[in-house]
């Protein structure tokens, strides 16, 4: 049995334009749901959903069967829960409040075996092998990681040159809302002082040869920065897109409003 090809990771390399999703209601059945949607890539939030090891897992394994590329956002960037979300799966990581080469350079090393990396060699009991039903996992494993890191502070800005330049990193994720609020424009993503400062972070990703991310609510800003050379775009959130949905589908039915038959509508 081989691994399969990371084709997110092979498509923005390439520079082919990959449309996802955030799912932070950290439950396997809505991944499932999301992952039939046509999405090219899906991220599983450990950094502001409520999710932890298990249901990282279980969203994972409902996630197997699906075109969908699953993107695990760690809580933290360190090696110790690097090694546990590679073990149960993950094969392309986004490690957020990345500020400096430096730092990502560690991140590179995390990811890797010894002797190019500090990764456990815990494969034989590991759901990245198959549980050692892919023979040479440990030889082969760093071809199918991809890591993303994000830029979300004016350290990271600062630094972006370098951080794009390092061997390793597939790709740079501009974080929007964090870098507004680290400029003093808390909640103001969309001030022309953000972006100004988010157009010329995806040249400089774009002009090192890594691909650039980015995840807004606002499509006209999203057609923007894949116009601009993004590759990896979120478009929106499980839960933002549930809420809306049912608040919709609500307010057809409120007293006093016209609507569509109830029974029309379910088909009776």
């Amino acid at each position: 049995m081989a691994a399969r090809e990371n084709l997110f990771k092979k498509a923005i390399r390439e520079g082919r334009p990959q449309i996802g999703l955030w799912l932070d209601m950290a439950d396997a059945l809505a991944a499932e749901i999301a992952g039939h949607a046509g999405f090219d890539w899906l991220v599983i939030d450990g950094e502001h959903g409520p999710n932890d090891l298990r249901s990282i897992l279980a969203q994972l394994q409902a996630l197997s069967s699906s075109t969908a590329e699953p993107v695990v956002r760690a809580p933290v960037g360190e090696t110790w829960v690097i090694k546990q979300l590679l073990d149960i799966g993950a094969r392309t990581l986004l490690i957020p409040m990345v500020g400096s080469a430096e730092q990502a350079r560690e991140l590179v090393r995390a990811v890797r075996y010894p002797p190019h990396g500090v990764r456990g060699v815990g494969a034989a009991v590991a759901r990245a092998s198959a549980f050692s039903t892919i023979p040479d996992y440990v030889d082969t494993a760093s071809d199918g990681i991809c890591l993303l890191v994000q830029a979300e502070s004016r350290a990271a800005i600062a630094d972006l040159e370098n951080i794009a330049a390092v061997d390793g990193v597939d790709g740079v994720f501009i974080g929007p809302a964090d870098l507004a609020a680290d400029m003093g424009f808390l909640g103001r993503m969309e001030a022309p002082e953000v972006q100004s400062v988010i157009e010329n972070a995806i040249a400089t990703i774009v002009k090192a040869g890594k691909a650039a991310g980015i995840l807004t609510f606002n499509e006209e800003l999203n057609r923007r920065y894949l116009a601009l050379g993004a590759s990896f775009i979120a478009v929106g959130a499980d839960v933002t897109e549930f809420s809306d949905a049912l608040r919709s589908l609500r307010s057809r039915y409120r007293d006093g409003e016209s609507g569509p038959d109830v029974a029309t509508r379910a088909g009776y």
